[in-house]
């Protein structure tokens, strides 16, 4: 029986509420073997008083399986997290591994989706927009910021028209910024022509260093734009950042409706309210304003009824929405008349009134 022995078993044990184990989410701090006598030390960061007491008996009931261990002793060390919003109605608890707030940003939206292809990176560029106009108007200017975690196909930079280097200040990245929104993205670290070929522990540690290492200023809202699934991006997301929400992206077809009902529930596990659906290519308009459902009808209302959750809207298919992404200028700048760029509006102020509401202060 030898340390490196105890620290496998131990990664049978994963933190409730996720799929993932305690060893890879850092939580065990000390590990040791002598006279038969194994001794673990785990800390972690939770205000749910029940975890620790669960990691304990789980790790004491994993070490008197073993071979040649005739002795156990765990400790748990437990530090309470910093205050992060409620969901609407409750108090909000952190249900993962240590989080840490962002100096300056009052607000952080996840924009997830349960598959690829849905546009949730075009939707996510345009809403940073609309929310940066709509906060203009109200008298609160360069208050937006869009936080790309979509490592693997980094396509925000490209839509926003953002290309520079992010300069370094101090031990600090400063955001590059266009069109009034502050960006972050591995796109902008990397060559054009360089894929990123990470595992999650790689994943996880860019994650925490966009949120750690990167001067954001004062922001009224944070967008993050999170790849698609449940994968070890979303939950280092969450565990890393105190989300005050996350709405939905989804298209109106069977297929893309139950992965982004999956995805949803997801957020519900550890604890991060779920702000609204939005339904993406719902419809095309012709010339004479007959509109044409392509993909299907009212899979997006129908998830979000059952989440539970508001319906934020539609958002229609149209060409001058694609062309602003690939000319890298969002829709809502270029087109502010477009009934696209009229949704996101809607959905900006919208988002902006759950988030003032008491319950989310």
């Amino acid at each position: 029986m030898d340390k490196a022995t105890i620290q496998e078993a131990l990664k049978v044990i994963k933190y409730p509420g996720f799929s993932r184990d305690i060893v890879s989410f850092g939580l065990v701090r000390g590990v040791d073997f002598a006279d038969g006598k194994a001794t673990v030390a785990l800390a972690l960061t939770t205000a749910d008083a029940q975890i620790p007491a669960q990691l304990k008996t789980e790790a004491e009931k994993v070490l008197q399986g073993l071979e040649g261990v005739s002795e156990v002793e765990v400790t748990v060390s437990v530090t309470a997290p910093k205050h992060t919003p409620p969901p609407p109605g409750q108090k909000r608890e952190v249900t993962g591994p240590a989080q840490q707030s962002i100096g300056g940003v009052k607000r952080i939206i996840a924009v997830a989706s349960g598959k690829g292809g849905v546009g949730k990176s075009t939707f996510s560029v345009n809403l940073a927009c609309a929310l940066d106009q709509v906060l203009s108007e109200q008298g609160k200017p360069e208050s937006v910021g869009i936080m790309d975690c979509d490592l693997y196909g980094p396509s925000v930079p490209l839509m926003i028209g953002a290309a520079s280097r992010p300069e370094v200040r101090g031990e600090s990245l400063v955001p590059v910024e266009s069109f009034g929104v502050r960006v972050m993205s591995m796109g902008l670290l990397i060559d054009e022509d360089t894929p990123v070929v990470w595992r999650g522990p790689m994943v996880m540690k860019t994650i925490q260093q966009f949120a750690a290492n990167v001067d954001w200023g004062k922001l009224e809202v944070l967008v993050v734009d999170l790849p698609p699934g449940t994968g070890d991006a979303q939950l280092s997301l969450v565990q890393t950042l105190p989300l005050d929400g996350a709405v939905i992206v989804t298209t109106p077809q069977k297929a893309a409706v139950d992965v982004a009902r999956r995805g949803a529930l997801m957020f519900g596990k550890v604890n991060v309210p779920l702000l609204g659906v939005v339904e993406n290519m719902s419809y095309l308009e012709g010339p004479d304003g007959e509109k044409q459902f392509l993909f299907g009808q009212g899979g997006g209302e129908a998830a979000a009824t059952t989440l539970e959750s508001e319906f934020l809207g539609q958002m229609p298919l149209d060409p001058v929405l694609r062309e602003g992404a690939d000319r890298g200028i969002p829709v809502v700048v270029s087109h502010s008349d477009r009934a696209s760029s009229q949704v996101f509006r809607k959905i900006a102020t919208r988002l902006l009134e759950k988030l003032s509401r008491s319950d989310y202060n």
